[in-house]
């Protein structure tokens, strides 16, 4: 499966029963809109780093590793990627943007933690030699 396919069966997951009227079609494209890059496409490496500017270098870390993986809070999905994206991101989905805030940090953890296992992690951010400039970023 894609990232983007995993991406949106999780927050619709996540979303439990408040997914009800919502295709994947529809989260996939609100999902490209918020974590895409120029072409749609979720880059990872680009929200482990708003992580990393964002102040939450351990809590990415956690995801990254093979522990236990931290949660981020709504606010927190609020403050990194901004009010007026993520109220974007929930009208596109016809969602307040509570229950948006919501999926996506049920979402991400989840999403970055299954994808730094095997190798995924290491297309997305540019091979071994980006996610060792990541790692590096995170040890200082």
């Amino acid at each position: 499966m894609d990232l983007m396919g995993m991406a949106t069966q999780i927050f619709m997951q996540k979303l439990g029963g408040g997914a009800g009227g919502l295709s994947e079609g529809m989260v996939g494209k609100a999902l490209g809109g918020l974590l895409g890059n120029s072409s749609g496409d979720i880059d990872l490496g680009s929200i482990i780093s708003k992580l990393d500017g964002g102040g939450l270098a351990s809590l990415a870390q956690s995801w990254l590793g093979d522990g236990t993986n931290g949660g981020i809070s709504p606010q927190q999905i609020m403050d990194l990627f901004g009010e007026s994206e993520v109220g974007n991101f929930a009208s596109n989905l016809n969602l307040d943007p509570s229950t948006a805030t919501d999926g996506l940090a049920g979402m991400l953890p989840e999403l970055i933690d299954s994808n730094s296992k095997g190798g995924g992690l290491l297309d997305a951010v540019g091979g071994s030699s980006g996610l060792l400039g990541m790692a590096s970023k995170f040890l200082k």
